[in-house]
């Protein structure tokens, strides 16, 4: 039993005093409470600090390895240098880490969980890490998932439109700047280039984000293709088991300031209809339909913002193939695309131990 009364398993929140983490802990404070105690850790600089989760002020440690002592479940939300080095040693101390960043995505001793599509995985873990999706592909494969555990997903094409939390908090107060700068001339974005000169810093982004969409998102890979792109590739293959699946993705950065949405054509082995998709994606744990046109009811990141789900509208089956349908989804990229889906494996290992 914890000094607070609290039974149940150690939790760890590494980077608690960042963005993802501080969604984390109002997270925390909010669901089912399955933790005994939870110790936040994070930079040295920020030891010290005192938080609030769960209604009760707790002071931040700083990452070294004593931090881990004890601890059963460690959840990192980190930069991807900082979860290669230090998951390791979490996971060596006797803590499985649930890891928010790229570092171990791919590694095939490492599950890639998303708990609504293959939970099961998260108990296979040989090096005693779970790692989570990014926020992109987050904000998709929990509808993606439920359509192809039943229709059979053979093909994705996806446009990302990506908000600029996405890039973290220079990506967020980089278009804020940039939106108070072009506000002040309301001549902008009748001359090529005037929107670039007013915008002044970039920021994060390699163009101006305000009055703009920006095709980019990540950094150059071969060929082209960004790290964003490959991400939703790569990871999709790995969530639904189907490490063929034909996937293309383009990434767009959108002035927006969190939510990620997505236009995604999917195709599966059998015919589909709209009637059966909008039935099967209501009855899809975390997922939410808002899909009437006539009434102008279709989801928007302005009004997702903040929520847990999946929201899906514009569903359409492809003009010229039955066996395509046509979506467009938002999603809330710090939350389910971050935080939420890093609590729930969180959760399901806590269920195990308790």
């Amino acid at each position: 039993m914890t000094p607070a009364g609290r039974t149940g398993p150690t939790l760890a929140v590494v980077g608690a005093t960042g963005a993802v983490g501080a969604v984390m802990l109002g997270l925390l404070s909010s669901r089912q409470d399955v933790w005994g105690e939870i110790r936040l850790i994070a930079s040295p600089r920020s030891a010290g600090r005192k938080l609030v989760v769960r209604g009760e002020e707790v002071e931040v440690v700083a990452l070294d390895e004593a931090a881990f002592d004890g601890v059963d479940v460690a959840m990192f939300d980190v930069p991807d240098e900082v979860s290669a080095r230090w998951a390791p040693i979490a996971a060596a101390k006797g803590a499985v880490v649930v890891d928010n960043s790229a570092a171990f995505r791919m590694d095939p001793d490492v599950p890639l969980v998303v708990p609504e599509v293959n939970a099961a995985a998260a108990r296979i873990r040989p090096r005693g890490i779970i790692a989570n999706p990014n926020c992109t592909t987050l904000s998709m494969i929990v509808a993606v998932g439920a359509l192809h555990a039943e229709f059979g997903l053979t093909e994705l094409v996806v446009s990302s439109y990506q908000a600029a939390s996405g890039a973290g908090r220079p990506g967020v107060d980089t278009l804020r700047d940039q939106l108070t700068k072009v506000a002040a001339d309301p001549s902008l974005g009748t001359q090529p280039g005037d929107v670039r000169r007013a915008a002044g810093d970039f920021g994060p982004f390699p163009a101006p984000l305000a009055l703009n969409v920006v095709p980019w998102a990540g950094s150059l890979k071969d060929d082209g293709w960004t790290s964003e792109e490959l991400k939703v590739r790569n990871e999709s293959r790995k969530i639904l088991g189907l490490p063929g699946l034909r996937v293309n993705a383009t990434c767009v950065r959108v002035p927006v300031v969190t939510a990620h949405s997505l236009t995604v054509h999917a195709r599966f082995e059998n015919e589909v209809t709209v009637t059966a998709a909008h039935d099967l994606l209501r009855a899809a744990p975390g997922v939410v339909v808002c899909d009437d046109p006539a009434e102008g009811e279709f989801p928007t990141p302005a009004d997702v913002v903040g929520t847990d789900p999946t929201w899906v509208g514009r569903v359409r089956r492809a003009l010229d193939d039955p066996y395509a349908l046509e979506l467009f989804l938002c999603g809330d990229n710090l939350r389910k695309g971050a935080a939420l889906n890093t609590a729930q494996i969180a959760e399901l290992v806590a269920a195990e131990l308790l």
